[in-house]
């Protein structure tokens, strides 16, 4: 037969040196729940002082802005004076009970007996005055956020009558809202959209001639004498900017050109193009003196850094490729899109490189550490076209379903465009006025204005004789250096240039009716 085991209080007592952890984890947990057994589970008593503080501060914070509201009646004075506690809850009207029985709530569960209501009560009562400083700022402050009441013409202002219906109308609203002061009291402002800044239309007034097939993409002289497009019949003409008149072809791709940067601090021009290719043009010498390699299908979109001796393409490879301009090194890769890069922009400050893909995303470069500091998935097609506004820090992107516009540096969204131009907008340009221009596949040519979004020009272009209704596409746009010009590069074979009509106004060119929005989505 075992032996039975000694009970725990008759064990033989083990030194503390010989004992294991666990032992003495065990042994120190068993005194512990000894010593504080008696009181488990019950809250801290506190003392009168603390609760007095506790009642102070929820009455400040929660009601002092709504106290107030409603004033005592006028009429004749008491001839004796109320109890304090009545004093109080009279001044205070609702909100006072309000708050003694929020304090009452913040108490403790055993605040809702009589005894404890009497005494909570008595602590309200309690609650020291604020200072004089304090109390007058707090007076001015109440004075700002009182609710301004309309009054009948009649109503003589600062009479008693008056008086008397503000503090009816007062008292209707708050029993209207089942009581709750702050309903009573939240400011409900109307939608204030900002009204659009009137624009004179615009209109065609030259076309220009000569080149072979689909002009696929413009860029204009930093002197703003002279301007170059790149077409599918594979070459680059420069033209006079004011004539219209041709000065140089340019040959040296086997394919189409799509995309043409013109250096404002060298005189160089590069050029990208679906034969893989990006050329660096010596307008000294009309002729390339550098060719970067590297990228692995057809370059859609190239640009350059303002400050940095960098150029930036992307293409159908779905990676941004950022080259050195002088050794023709790629400095680095920028991937993370899914789909062809079809759009790029460059800029000094962070992020100083943004890219639109065929994957309904717009990524934010941060060139110092070579990857994407912010994604936006805010469309839900493919982004065709970016463009920079001349003075704001702020951009703006198309796609066939919007128009949105984007705070930097960190592509915040600021709203969409009022209109929806239901087509596949390819090009955009924003000039220093404020207007922006938008081009689609289908020949639209839409005229909004930057600040209230609103379109306030639609227009066709017309292709010229000999061309198909489907090449009435804008490939590309953009606004000269003085934004008083705009150059499209279209898919039948032309490049047309467009101005503001002369001696316009609002009375003789009122432009498209204003209709702000109602339903304002998010996204």
């Amino acid at each position: 037969m075992a032996a039975t085991e000694a009970p725990e209080s008759f064990a033989p007592e083990i030194p503390a040196e010989t004992k294991t952890v666990k032992a003495l984890t065990l042994q120190s947990l068993k005194r512990t729940f000894d010593v504080f057994v008696s009181n488990y589970g019950q809250p801290t008593p506190l003392d009168e002082s603390s609760q007095l503080l506790k009642a102070a501060i929820k009455f400040r914070d929660e009601y002092s802005a709504v106290s107030h509201l409603v004033a005592p009646a006028a009429g004749p004075k008491p001839t004796a004076a109320p109890p304090p506690s009545a004093a109080a809850g009279a001044a205070a009207g609702p909100s006072a009970s309000r708050a003694a029985a929020g304090a009452a709530a913040a108490a403790g569960p055993d605040a809702s007996r009589p005894e404890s209501r009497s005494s909570l009560a008595k602590l309200i009562d309690q609650i020291p005055a604020a200072p004089p400083a304090a109390a007058g700022k707090a007076a001015a402050t109440s004075a700002q956020q009182q609710l301004v009441l309309y009054q009948p013409p009649g109503a003589v202002a600062g009479g008693a009558e008056a008086a008397a219906a503000q503090q009816r109308a007062v008292a209707a609203v708050l029993s209207d809202k089942g009581g709750n002061s702050s309903a009573a009291v939240s400011r409900r402002l109307a939608s204030k959209w900002p009204r659009p800044v009137w624009h004179a239309p615009w209109k065609m007034y030259r076309v220009i001639s000569g080149h072979l097939g689909w002009v696929r993409c413009v860029a204009v002289d930093p002197g703003n004498e002279w301007f170059a497009t790149g077409s599918a019949d594979r070459t680059i003409k420069i033209w006079d900017l004011a004539s219209g008149q041709l000065k140089l072809t340019l040959t040296g791709h086997i394919e189409q050109v799509t995309g043409v940067a013109i250096s404002s601090r060298h005189p160089y021009m590069f050029s990208c193009g679906l034969d893989k290719m990006v050329k660096c043009w010596d307008l000294e010498q009309n002729k390339v003196i550098r060719s970067y390699h590297g990228h692995l299908s057809g370059v859609y979109c190239i640009a350059q850094h303002p400050s940095l001796d960098v150029i930036m393409t992307g293409g159908r490879d779905s990676v941004v490729r950022v080259w050195d301009m002088r050794t023709a090194v790629q400095a680095m890769v920028l991937s993370g899109h899914d789909q062809t890069v079809c759009s790029l922009l460059g800029q000094a400050p962070d992020p100083q490189v943004i890219s639109g893909s065929h994957d309904s995303t717009i990524r934010l470069w941060d060139l110092r550490k070579g990857k994407a500091s912010c994604v936006l998935t805010h469309h839900k097609k493919s982004i065709r076209a970016l463009a920079l506004h001349p003075h704001e820090f702020a951009f703006a992107s198309a796609s066939a379903e919007n128009i949105k516009k984007w705070a930097l540096p960190e592509g915040d969204f600021l709203h969409n465009m009022l209109s929806q131009q239901r087509a596949i907008i390819n090009s955009m340009a924003i000039n220093a006025d404020g207007v922006v221009a938008t081009g689609g596949d289908n020949g639209s040519l839409w005229w909004w204005d930057w600040r209230s979004g609103h379109c306030f020009q639609q227009d066709e272009t017309v292709v010229q004789p000999g061309s198909l209704e489907s090449e009435a596409t804008l490939y590309d746009m953009t606004f000269d250096m003085s934004g008083s010009r705009l150059i499209t590069a279209e898919g039948d074979k032309t490049v047309k240039m467009w101005r503001e009509v002369e001696d316009a106004s609002p009375g003789t060119h009122p432009g498209l009716p204003f209709r702000p929005p109602k339903d304002i989505k998010r996204f």
